[in-house]
């Protein structure tokens, strides 16, 4: 039997918006009141998600306008095939911060992941393993090396008591900095040619990486939002002491959530191998940064508690359409930085608004 104090455990659930059918079983058998939160979408414009993708749709038209290239099969490509690494990375961020914390080491992931499933797949192509036994082993190493340095980052905080901030920066630092030292600052070549044959778009502009993503989309927005490992981490993020009151084991979760966001950075860093044709060591070079936007711009508070991964997706689509819409408008694509400013000012405003108006009701 779970004690717990009411009150603090109901907090934990409801902050954010965060409260379930379930949690609110739980909360009224604590005897707790429950009160309904207030609608977030009283009309279709108010609804975050339809807003972004608006904003994504009015992109588009905007660019094409401009270019008409634009509006092609061949760009929207090019654009979803950046999204599908950067939008694995920023879901696996958006969990980490829905509990609570940051993971700055998903960029050092991806490129250190990749360096080390490039020597490997060198190593056995040149020994005469099959093309997709290799490739298969490729995978294999990239989501070995993402989990045990998401493992080494929950371990940091659990133990060693380091901030999120901090123990991930350490990751960061000596991922990076340990990619660098094996290659010399060169990419590996040299791997199987198989891996070239995944890139191209295979079912119009949906590439097989691409197909995969959108598995991978749909099968976290269960686990997030329809499973007891969202319900965690949502309380986690919440308040992670209402939570540990409630029974939850909070450092075993915590563990969990850095070694998905691992585990999502080193598929992502695989993919980055297919679409570059070798390993290189500063290919997730600011991507904490991206993934981190596109958090925030799909709506996700990085005090935890709140976020949807439809909003970190879309989010994340916006991002590499701006990158793209610049590029081919000829505009420096360094303005990429003051748009995407722009539109986290924008949604944290946005955010801010519907806390005050939820504190208010």
């Amino acid at each position: 039997m779970i004690r717990c104090n009411p009150g603090r455990f109901a907090a934990g659930l409801t902050r954010g918006g965060c409260m379930t059918q379930t949690d609110t079983h739980v909360a009224q058998a604590a005897g707790t009141q429950v009160t309904e939160a207030p609608s977030r979408a009283k009309t279709l414009f108010s609804n975050q998600q339809f807003l972004l993708f608006l904003v994504w749709v009015l992109m588009v038209i905007g660019f094409s306008l401009i270019n008409h290239i634009f509006f092609s099969v061949g760009v929207a490509e090019n654009v979803l095939a950046d999204w599908a690494p950067l939008v694995l990375i920023a879901l696996g961020e958006l969990v980490v911060i829905i509990g609570g914390g940051i993971d700055l080491s998903v960029g050092a992931i991806v490129g250190f992941s990749g360096v080390i499933s490039a020597f490997t797949m060198k190593s056995l192509h040149g020994s005469g393993v099959s093309g997709p036994a290799t490739l298969v082993v490729g995978i294999a190493v990239c989501v070995l090396v993402g989990l045990l340095v998401g493992l080494v980052n929950s371990l940091l905080i659990n133990y060693a008591k380091l901030v999120p901030f901090i123990a991930t920066l350490v990751t960061l630092g000596a991922c990076s900095g340990l990619a660098l030292v094996f290659t010399k600052g060169a990419p590996v070549m040299g791997g199987p040619p198989e891996a070239i044959k995944l890139a191209p778009a295979w079912l119009g502009p949906f590439s097989g990486p691409v197909l995969v993503v959108l598995l991978v989309v749909a099968v976290l927005w269960l686990f997030v939002h329809k499973a007891r490992f969202g319900r965690y981490t949502f309380a986690i993020g919440s308040n992670s002491f209402a939570a540990r009151a409630a029974g939850i084991n909070v450092k075993r979760h915590i563990m969990r959530i850095y070694m998905l966001s691992g585990l999502l950075a080193g598929l992502a860093g695989f993919f980055f191998y297919i679409r570059l044709g070798s390993g290189a060591p500063t290919s997730g070079l600011g991507n904490e940064l991206d993934a981190i936007a596109a958090v925030v711009i799909g709506g996700a508070a990085l005090t935890g508690g709140v976020g949807r991964v439809s909003g970190t997706v879309l989010g994340a689509l916006i991002l590499t359409t701006v990158t793209s819409g610049l590029i081919i408008s000829g505009v420096d694509p360094q303005w990429k930085r003051v748009v995407v400013a722009g539109l986290i000012a924008i949604a944290a405003t946005l955010q801010a608004l519907r806390k005050r108006e939820g504190a208010a009701a």
